[in-house]
Order: C-alpha cells, then sequence, then structure tokens
C-alpha cells in the first residue's frame, strides 16, 4: 500500500475529519478570544482578569456553535448540548491549569511555553473527546 493511500484512508475518517475540524475551530475561537480580549483592554477600564474571561467566555461560545453546526453537525438539543459544552470547556480549563501545575511546581520545569503548549494540547484531546462522546453524542 502506497503513502498516499494511506494518508487518503487516514484523512478520509469521520474522526480524523472531525479532529481537523476541531482544531480549525479552536483556532477561530482564539482568534475571536483575542480580539474581544484587545478590544476590551483598549477601549474599557475593566480589570485584565475580567478582560480576559470576557475574551474566552465570548471565544467558546463561538466554538460551540461553529462545533456543533460544521464540525459535528448536530440537531440535538441546543441548550442540553451548551451545557455539555461549558462544562467540557471547564474541565479543560482545569486539566490545562493542572498541567502547568505539575510541570513548574513538581518538575520544577520553568519552560512557560513548552508547558503551556503541553497543557493547551492535553485540554485539547480533552475536549475534542468529550465533546464527540458526551455532548455531541446523538451525532455518532
Amino acid at each position: 500500500m502506497s503513502q498516499a493511500s494511506i494518508v487518503s484512508r487516514i484523512a478520509g475518517r469521520r474522526g480524523v475529519r472531525q479532529f481537523v475540524k476541531f482544531g480549525i475551530v479552536g483556532a477561530s475561537g482564539f482568534v475571536v478570544n483575542l480580539v474581544v480580549f484587545t478590544l476590551l483592554q483598549r477601549g474599557t477600564a475593566l480589570p485584565i482578569w475580567l478582560d480576559f474571561s470576557l475574551g474566552f467566555m465570548v471565544g467558546g461560545v463561538s466554538n460551540y456553535f461553529l462545533n456543533r453546526v460544521w464540525t459535528f453537525r448536530s440537531s440535538g438539543h441546543a441548550g442540553l448540548e451548551g451545557a455539555k459544552f461549558l462544562t467540557v470547556s471547564f474541565l479543560a480549563l482545569i486539566l490545562g491549569n493542572l498541567v502547568i501545575w505539575v510541570y513548574e511546581s513538581v518538575l520544577g520545569q520553568h519552560h512557560h511555553h513548552t508547558a503551556w503548549l503541553v497543557a493547551t494540547l492535553s485540554g485539547m484531546l480533552l475536549n475534542f473527546f468529550l465533546n464527540k462522546y458526551w455532548t455531541f453524542r446523538s451525532v455518532l
């Protein structure tokens, strides 16, 4: 079997396509988060933690709708799926913070960007699988 056909078979799998779409949606949510955060920082006198929180929430809402419509093509109950999506996002945030804490405090590593990357990838994997198999389960 040639490399091209192996790549084609892997890319043709529904779960792989969904994972790629999930990553694209996540990148768009990052941009939305950054834009909202920057606009609030420049245009208001709100504390930075509130600017960050509002940007994170707006990016999360954007991610939810794009994942619901494009990634998973769900027609389930929007309110229930939204609550599940927020719960998964919160769990991913906790996991990410735990990874950073372990990386920096327990392991004594002070490479902030590496810790951020490991935490982000951990959260992305948790986010994808919980959303695929719990939030948007009706789509399976």
